[in-house]
């Protein structure tokens, strides 16, 4: 869907304990102020005391006008049924940050997919500890920044990220095979808003060399996840997962390369869900509307 078909849609996500009245309400509201629901979808955990989560899309005439009006006075319909919800206007582009290292499959995949127009975002910075892919990522006119990082420089090197991140009016950070593990304050400082491509079908084979663990337990199939991140390591809520089967005649090098394939795929996806807030989050888990 193009921007222009966007400009008076807008999104609203929203999770809560399960209780007759919140489709009708939501609806009756959205009616009210004159919106045209463009798609619906739900999911309860359990009827009976378990956890809903919905995603609606919708259009609004006089979008200008209506939408602040929208954002406001659905706060009295949350209040009542004690739900946590999000309004996103379509319409409002989304600025992404990319953080690599050395590798360029994923960063590559990203850039390709956003110069095509298939990934609808901006891409005001690239931050690396490396500056190996400077010329590739500055041949998109896309600034790169050289941000080196040491066990002694680590809480610098975050705060100079952070304010880069700030400064450029951010809304969330790719991790595109970025080899740092973010500090806690990181991670807090932009909860569920960092995405990262562990290069393994998790939870197996978590940490550094997985393919060489994979390898080495002879599995029949490799994967790749995308999840957000936590202060647990690789264990924060996952958003997709790829996987490609394999045999025995395939090497450890075999795997890294089939599994760049997966890899790249994974993330896209991932970030085109979030990008499309098609995610909801409620604690380790994501529910996915897409």
């Amino acid at each position: 869907m193009t921007t222009s078909e966007l400009t008076n849609q807008a999104r609203l996500l929203i999770s809560c304990h399960d209780q007759p009245g919140i489709v009708a309400a939501v609806s009756e509201f959205l009616y009210t102020k004159g919106a045209n629901i463009i798609q619906s979808d739900q999911y309860s955990t359990d009827p009976e005391g378990g956890m809903f989560f919905m995603r609606v899309e919708f259009a609004l005439p006089a979008f200008e006008d209506r939408f602040p009006s929208v954002q406001m006075e659905f706060a009295e319909i949350a209040n009542k049924f004690q739900i946590n919800w999000r309004l996103e206007s379509a319409r409002r582009t989304k600025r992404m940050a990319i953080f690599v290292s050395r590798e360029d499959h994923c960063l590559l995949e990203l850039l390709w997919r956003w110069r095509s127009g298939e990934l609808s975002v901006d891409i005001p910075l690239v931050i690396s500890n490396h500056p190996d892919l400077k010329e590739i990522v500055e041949s998109y006119d896309i600034p790169f920044y050289h941000i080196p990082v040491t066990k002694e420089t680590k809480p610098e090197a975050e705060a100079k990220a952070i304010s880069l991140i700030t400064e450029h009016d951010v809304d969330f950070i790719v991790l595109a095979r970025y080899m740092q593990i973010l500090s806690p304050h990181f991670v807090e400082t932009f909860e569920h808003q960092v995405i990262n491509i562990h290069h393994s079908f998790l939870p197996a084979f978590i940490g550094a060399n997985p393919y060489k663990k994979a390898f080495e337990r002879g599995v029949k199939l490799i994967g790749a996840t995308a999840h957000y991140v936590t202060n647990d390591l690789d264990e924060g809520p996952i958003i997709e997962q790829e996987v490609l089967r394999v045999n025995h005649r395939y090497s450890t090098e075999d795997l890294k390369i089939a599994g760049r394939n997966v890899e790249k795929i994974a993330l896209a996806r991932a970030v085109n869900w979030h990008v499309n807030d098609e995610v909801i989050v409620h604690k380790n888990k994501t529910y996915i509307f897409n």
